[in-house]
């Protein structure tokens, strides 16, 4: 009889530690993930290449739709990738032989700081400006990603002339739920971005990161050069919108 209990409070306490550990990982299932990928990526590399013959079905599939209501021919040329940071959403614009369409918005999942430029390291500041990408990491902490090529010459411009210095780096657009200073989408998403981005060669992506969609509002009838009190924010708001209005899908 007591051999039996023994056994029964066995699996009670089995049971429980088995309830407990799913719920725990259920919890903490996005820094599990995290922690995951860091100790995967160190074990395994992957190439680029890899990560296009992994996705690159799943990924043309995923987009065809978009890509035939939007009559733009797949793969494209070129993309140009359009955050706006108030709305939280990323762009996805295409560029195929004889026009550029929007293609698809994605949910940004996670950013950090508040309106306004990236100044120094530690601000927690997502940039604002246009940007070229640096080179795409298939072996990112965040699933996959696109590293920014913060600061550009108009960053690095402004901080001579505020005789600022250490103004940080590795601005990403990466997978995801978690983010600081960088623009995350989510796992499913940066694959789709990531694919397309592969195809297209980094020379032909463009990245315009903006504070709001100057689009629906233009600079001059918004509050934005009042909130902020940097001297040369009007010229940087100024370029960005002139960019932003050159992807109005009317």
């Amino acid at each position: 009889m007591k051999k039996k209990r023994n056994i029964i409070n066995y699996f009670i306490i089995i049971t429980i530690l088995i309830l407990t550990t799913s719920v725990l990982l259920y919890i903490f299932r996005t820094r599990v993930k995290i922690v995951y990928n860091i100790f995967s990526t160190k074990i395994s590399k992957k190439t680029e290449q890899d990560i296009f013959n992994l996705y690159s079905k799943k990924v043309k599939n995923s987009l065809a739709k978009s890509f035939k209501s939007s009559e733009i021919v797949y793969p494209p040329k070129k993309i140009v990738l359009i955050a706006i940071k108030d709305e939280s959403i990323l762009e996805l614009w295409a560029t195929d032989e004889t026009k550029t369409k929007l293609i698809k918005k994605y949910p940004i999942l996670a950013k950090s700081g508040k309106l306004g430029p990236k100044l120094k390291s530690g601000d927690r500041q997502i940039p604002e400006g246009v940007y070229d990408i640096e080179y795409l990491n298939p072996n990112s902490r965040y699933h996959l990603s696109l590293r920014v090529n913060y600061p550009n010459q108009f960053d690095l411009d402004m901080a001579q002339k505020d005789g600022r210095v250490n103004l940080g780096g590795d601005i990403m657009i990466h997978g995801s739920n978690v983010s600081i200073g960088c623009i995350a989408i989510g796992d499913d998403n940066i694959e789709e971005v990531f694919t397309i981005a592969s195809i297209v060669k980094k020379e032909n992506i463009r990245v315009i990161i903006s504070p709001t969609d100057f689009r629906k509002k233009s600079l001059k009838n918004c509050n934005l050069l009042k909130n902020i009190h940097i001297d040369w924010i009007e010229a940087l708001y100024q370029k960005i919108e002139q960019e932003l209005l050159k992807f109005s899908d009317l």
